[in-house]
């Protein structure tokens, strides 16, 4: 095949790189790099099925010629990265995700939309299941990002209604692995960073809010699975091990040997105090669900970021 992946140099696009090269498909990756990193993709970069052009979706899609798959990987994701981003963020999540729907409406291929968990903001139903309609704050700080992927359903399902566009929703939840960015606010990486360096690990809040994380090569073999099947979703993708933050600091300090300290700050406006996905839909509908244990994940997360830090 022929795959286009929009934000490909980022953490979740570049290991989604690395499955299409491996499964022997040629792969073209936009990417505009602010968040994303060429250094996610330098591994590959003997790779004559790929080619990697530098471009705004929002703006433009420079593909020529067909192509047989199209996924939208293209948006900020941490916190503090669409924050400093925020019109960026809405934009490339309206003008970006329609430009990428004609690119598989003239291709008439499958389009594949990552959107996320934070569609349900801050959740009344748990686990979450698709069929919840969450709540979000259309106007709080968190809603240049939740907004963003909500407008990108709402768009990506009326291509599909309208034109016939052939297309699936993943929901993607809490995700961690290698090539995670320092300092981009996700709670694993910061508590891998600030354990290996000995600082204090922050937690906002009282850390009894909780997190499910998904390692990476399951999210994106989820992913996959997803541009393969038929079904339209949207579809949850994550890891239904559910842990409060304080037990997830608990567990990187274990895993690090680390006697850092906990450091308690205020809870951020509109974080969600629970997630947990259920994936009923994902196991019957994708024959997907997650295979690396919690704890395992870590350890590989720890030993990439070992490396990043030269410990």
């Amino acid at each position: 095949m022929r795959v286009v992946i929009a934000g490909g140099a980022g953490f979740l696009g570049s290991h989604l790189t690395d499955l299409h090269v491996a499964r022997g498909d040629e792969v073209v990756v936009l990417d505009d790099f602010s968040t994303g990193s060429r250094k996610n993709l330098a591994h590959l970069s003997d790779r004559a099925a790929l080619n990697v052009l530098a471009a705004d979706v929002s703006r433009s899609v420079p593909v020529d010629g067909g192509v047989d798959r199209v996924y939208n990987l293209a948006s900020p994701a941490s916190p503090p990265a669409y924050l400093q981003r925020p019109l960026e963020t809405l934009a490339v999540g309206s003008e970006g995700t329609r430009r990428l729907l004609e690119l598989a409406e003239k291709s008439d291929c499958r389009f594949v939309m990552a959107s996320t968990s934070e569609i349900y903001g801050d959740p009344t139903v748990h686990p979450q299941v698709e069929s919840y309609r969450g709540n979000v704050d259309p106007i709080g700080p968190r809603s240049v990002y939740d907004e963003a992927k909500r407008f990108s359903e709402a768009l990506t399902m009326a291509f599909n209604r309208a034109k016939g566009t052939d297309i699936g929703i993943a929901r993607i939840f809490n995700t961690y692995g290698p090539r995670l960015a320092q300092g981009d606010g996700r709670v694993v990486s910061n508590f891998i960073v600030q354990a290996l360096t000995g600082v204090p690990l922050t937690i906002y809040g009282d850390g009894s809010q909780t997190r499910s994380l998904c390692y990476v090569a399951d999210l994106v073999a989820g992913l996959a699975a997803l541009g393969d099947a038929k079904t339209a979703g949207p579809i949850n993708l994550g890891n239904p091990d559910e842990r409060s933050v304080g037990e997830i600091a608990a567990t990187i300090l274990g895993l690090t040997s680390s006697s850092s300290e906990l450091v308690y700050e205020a809870l951020p406006t509109d974080d969600p105090t629970r997630r947990c996905p259920d994936i009923s839909r994902a196991i019957s509908e994708l024959g997907w669900h997650p295979t690396v244990a919690t704890e395992d994940g870590l350890r590989l997360t720890i030993e990439h970021f070992r490396g990043e830090l030269g410990l």
